[in-house]
């Protein structure tokens, strides 16, 4: 296994482990962050671990085409219960992805180094958030880093049903108008599969996302 030093760094993801770890070690700085999501490669730990750094050997992703979107889901959008935002609550957003409750997760991944990180990010415009509204509250989003053709998803919430996949859908489709590649979910969810994610093997996605 590989442990960072100062040096800004990291080995090819060719070299990970089975299950994808990269790297350990290094830490949260813009340039280190942004290094990482340009060569394939996310931090995801926990507050007592050190930080790992993944690329697995499976990657979900959507190709914008193939986004699903059920005629529930286009009856919901059409009644116009909801109001999409993009950058305007971006610390409101990461905050509530670390706080919100999730099915079979005893705590979150999402640190307080890890907002302050995202945070700079976003004030440099890297960091981008979608925000889901209703009756003038946040219910639902998203962030993620935006590479300029590939926007990489990081975390998301929902407070009421569908308000995640209300701020996904709005994504995809505004990426796909834009000429963006892929939306990169990372990880395998039957969430983001129903909505037409699926995995491609780590060497298809590392050729979209230099190419």
């Amino acid at each position: 296994m590989y442990f960072l030093s100062r040096e800004l760094y990291f080995p090819s993801v060719y070299n990970a482990s089975p299950e994808g770890i990269v790297a350990i070690g290094g830490d949260l700085t813009t340039e280190r962050l942004l290094l990482a999501y340009r060569s394939g490669i996310f931090p995801w730990f926990e507050d007592d671990e050190p930080i790992l750094w993944w690329s697995p050997p499976e990657r979900m992703v959507l190709f914008f085409e193939e986004l699903k979107i059920s005629k529930s889901m286009r009856n919901v959008i059409n009644r116009g219960i909801f109001k999409i935002t993009y950058n305007t609550a971006f610390k409101e957003v990461i905050t509530n992805c670390r706080s919100i409750s999730r099915n079979g997760q005893d705590g979150t991944w999402i640190t307080e180094d890890m907002i302050q990180a995202y945070t700079r990010l976003h004030e440099l415009g890297y960091a981008k958030s979608v925000e889901v509204w209703q009756d003038n509250e946040l219910v639902g989003g998203l962030y993620g880093i935006d590479l300029g053709t590939v926007f990489c998803g990081e975390s998301m919430f929902s407070k009421v049903s569908n308000a995640s996949k209300i701020a996904f859908i709005a994504l995809a489709q505004k990426l796909k108008r834009e000429n963006y590649r892929i939306l990169d979910c990372q990880v395998h969810n039957s969430h983001l599969e129903s909505l037409g994610a699926r995995e491609i093997d780590r060497e298809t996605f590392i050729e979209i996302i230099t190419n």
